[in-house]
């Protein structure tokens, strides 16, 4: 597996406590009483604390792991192309925590776990064909909760996003908090992952000195990339750029590469998983010939993410960190 970005560690220090330090347990409230969430839009009652939760993708993983709460998981499912999971603040929960899947969660996985809870996302686990959906694991008195990130929007097309990305991960950790009865530890990395953002932020170009950025996910006949309601958007805003593909009412999408070309992005960040990997994905955009005018492509200025740090996951904060202090240099040139 491919090697994350050194930076990644610069969480550790912050983050101590989520790597295998003791968190304030379950409240004894918590593990007697029902507790209702608002989980997409919609009020959700859970009759119990769960004790063996089910995670799908890596993103999903960390926050229960952030959180302390490898004890309460049965497993977890992923692709193993998603980093060196050695190099990552939450080595002893992947330790601790059974690895289910090299692929998405099915059933089967859910059930041969014993799950109490399945905690997934819209395209990060559940899928819209019904084979894998809250509604089909309900039928099997599985309790379900849906990443924020993705939850639908009502738009054409299963579009994903209901609030900017940054809120949607507190929301998440809010609520995670509540229902495992860690609330203070919930509050703890919202403050501090709110300061690490707020002081990129501070530091970050104003106006028209602000990069315009494209993110590249994959896809050579058209570009799979990010709208307002991905973590990317947030992670780029905060760290001084502008999403080119603001106007997308969605998280992940398709677009053109004619629209990449006439909105002539400053700089492309790449996300970086899959078999295809980031210096393939460089080499194919520094040659695409319709590329070939774009600014970011004519200087070469190109910066590469990892997958978890452009998706919501507790990793975001240190990614607006990092590309923070790459378009502030963009700037400096412009």
């Amino acid at each position: 597996m491919r090697k994350l970005l050194a930076a990644a560690l610069c969480l550790a220090t912050t983050l101590t406590a989520g790597c295998g330090a003791t968190v304030e347990p379950a409240s004894g409230k918590a593990g007697s009483e029902a507790v209702t969430l608002t989980n997409c839009g919609k009020k959700v009652t859970y009759d119990k604390v769960p004790e063996r939760v089910v995670t799908n993708d890596v993103g999903i993983t960390e926050l229960m792991f952030a959180l302390g709460l490898e004890d309460r998981m049965a497993g977890f499912a992923m692709p193993d192309d998603k980093g060196d999971l050695d190099a990552v603040p939450w080595k002893d929960g992947y330790d601790k925590v059974k690895w289910l899947s090299k692929d998405q969660l099915t059933k089967e996985n859910a059930l041969d776990a014993r799950a109490d809870l399945v905690f997934a996302g819209w395209n990060y686990g559940f899928r819209e064909d019904g084979d894998f959906t809250p509604a089909s694991l309900k039928k099997l008195g599985i309790p379900s909760y849906i990443l924020t990130e993705s939850c639908h929007n009502g738009r054409e097309g299963g579009a994903r996003g209901i609030m900017p990305p940054l809120d949607a991960l507190y929301t998440d950790l809010t609520n995670l908090g509540k229902l495992f009865g860690v609330e203070q530890r919930a509050a703890r990395l919202i403050t501090d992952f709110k300061q690490q953002v707020a002081a990129v932020h501070a530091k970050a170009p104003e106006g028209a000195e602000r990069p315009d950025v494209f993110v590249y996910d994959s896809g050579q006949d058209q570009p799979f990339t990010t709208g307002r309601y991905a973590a990317a958007e947030q992670i780029i805003s905060k760290a001084g750029g502008v999403n080119v593909m603001h106007d997308l009412a969605d998280s992940w999408t398709t677009v053109g590469w004619e629209t990449v070309v006439k909105r002539d992005p400053d700089t492309i960040v790449i996300c970086d998983y899959g078999d295809v990997d980031a210096a393939q994905k460089k080499k194919f955009l520094l040659s695409h010939g319709p590329l070939r005018d774009v600014s970011a492509v004519k200087n070469k200025r190109i910066y590469v993410l990892d997958y978890v740090d452009l998706v919501e996951s507790p990793r975001n904060p240190s990614a607006v960190a990092r590309l923070g202090a790459y378009l502030r240099k963009v700037a400096d040139e412009k």
